[in-house]
């Protein structure tokens, strides 16, 4: 369902716009009508808020949100220019910028959201499962649970000629780097790419397909895929319906880890600066309503995601994550007070260490066929990534009156701090600078100048 706003008119709206802060420094935009595409994932909300709380219309954009069928529909809808922007899986730029797939140069100016995603299985499989993980005095499973409880699993199911199949969203998700980390961590092979074959499932335990995101929980209770990795509410939806088990989130694998981003197109954001920065700081002020007071607003945000235009899916479902707490087995619902987060932590900042890090999955599986050296890295993480344009878009909110700079990380070189190795599933830090040593510390998946030929991983 398409949603537009009309320009405002008249002199009491004229009044009230030049009164209001947010137009201290109203920008001479070069486009003010504008289309977004997004999927229906909790993790879209600041789009709908910058919507729905006239966060945009302050900047003097005049703004159309779409839901889109897919992922790819959805990228395609930006290089052509029938969308001027969309909510995108964070790989979907890296991956569109070197080649893999579509080509096209996109940029994101703004990170979305840190966390957000989990991993299910069926019933069936939670049943096997449970055997091998360890429970507290209580009878309720520790976490976070690794993967090693699921190989057994896996292991039974080749012994009796059972292919394991498992979906993700798409081939350079967020979901699919995630759940092959996990899979890998508790010691099965997720599968390879290669230029010749891009199932991703050359020598793999686990064979890994694509689901559209709200098919997830209707395609396991089917039986055609034995669990997933999704974002929310398609987690929560499978407690609800009795379906299945979510058995890690995200924020346990890998602690505030970065989700989807904003993309543009380089040659939109090249005719329209003056519009992107609008856009900018629409979001960032969207992303602070959502964390503000502790998350004091997610009960409104949950009632407009829950809308049929954007996520449509029950309050009480969306409410379940996006409000501090998640449901494993039902009835077991734990505090996960960062389960999302949007502005918290720098969230919404463009780090190059975040793209590299999806640069280093694609080529630990190799998505990427050949070696590259550090220094490639940064280049394409710095194509891509614009925390220039954030920085400019949040100090003018400072300026404004509308931010705190102290909010801001306006001294950074672009690059966190090393992740410490207790913060992720398997125990290895991560640190940006270094790609190569990182990807050759992971016991699983491409190393140095191996590459994939036929079946096989060579060098």
């Amino acid at each position: 369902m398409k949603r537009t706003h009309l320009k405002i008119a008249g002199a009491l709206a004229a009044t009230t716009l030049l009164s209001s802060p947010a137009f201290a420094e109203l920008l001479d935009v070069e486009k003010d009508e504008l289309k977004f595409g997004f999927i229906k994932l909790t993790d879209m909300a600041p789009l709908a808020v910058a919507y729905e709380k006239g966060y945009f219309e302050d900047e003097g954009l005049f703004v159309t949100l779409e839901a889109q069928a897919n992922w790819k529909v959805l990228l395609d809808g930006v290089i052509s220019g029938t969308l001027d922007g969309a909510h995108m899986l964070a790989g979907q730029p890296l991956a569109a910028t070197i080649g893999y797939g579509t080509e096209a140069h996109i940029i994101t100016p703004f990170s979305m959201d840190l966390n957000g995603n989990g991993i299910t299985v069926s019933n069936e499989i939670w049943a096997e499962m449970k055997q091998h993980i360890p429970h507290d005095d209580a009878g309720k499973p520790i976490h976070p649970i690794s993967a090693s409880a699921l190989k057994p699993v896996v292991e039974a199911h080749a012994d009796d000629g059972k292919p394991f199949n498992m979906g993700m969203v798409f081939p350079v998700s967020t979901h699919n780097y995630e759940l092959r980390y996990w899979l890998a961590a508790g010691g099965l092979e997720p599968g390879f790419y290669s230029p010749e074959d891009v199932s991703g499932q050359i020598g793999a335990d686990v064979l890994l397909s694509v689901t559209p995101p709200p098919q997830m929980p209707a395609t396991m209770e089917a039986g055609t895929i034995y669990g997933y990795c999704v974002g929310e509410p398609w987690n929560q939806q499978a407690v609800f319906k009795g379906i299945g088990v979510p058995v890690i989130t995200d924020y346990e694998l890998w602690k505030n880890n970065p989700e989807k981003v904003f993309g543009l197109s380089a040659e939109f954001q090249q005719e329209n600066p003056q519009t992107t920065l609008a856009i900018t700081k629409a979001l960032i002020r969207a992303a602070m309503w959502l964390d503000e007071n502790d998350n004091a607003n997610r009960p409104e945000a949950v009632e407009i995601l829950s809308r049929s235009e954007y996520v449509g899916a029950d309050y009480e479902v969306i409410a379940n994550s996006m409000t501090g707490t998640f449901e494993y087995e039902k009835g077991d619902k734990r505090d996960v007070p960062d389960f999302n987060v949007f502005f918290r932590y720098n969230a919404t900042y463009p780090y190059y260490s975040d793209a590299v890090w999806y640069l280093t999955q694609m080529r630990r599986w190799g998505q990427i066929a050949e070696a590259k050296p550090d220094s490639w890295y940064d280049e394409v993480a710095k194509s891509v990534y614009k925390p220039e344009i954030y920085l400019e878009a949040a100090k003018m909110l400072v300026d404004e009156g509308l931010a705190d700079a102290a909010d801001f990380p306006f001294d950074s070189d672009g690059y966190k701090a090393p992740t410490p190795a207790g913060d992720i599933i398997d125990g290895i830090a991560y640190d940006g600078r270094t790609p190569n040593a990182y990807i050759d510390s992971l016991p699983i998946g491409l190393k140095g100048a191996q590459k994939v030929v036929g079946s096989d991983v060579q060098g």
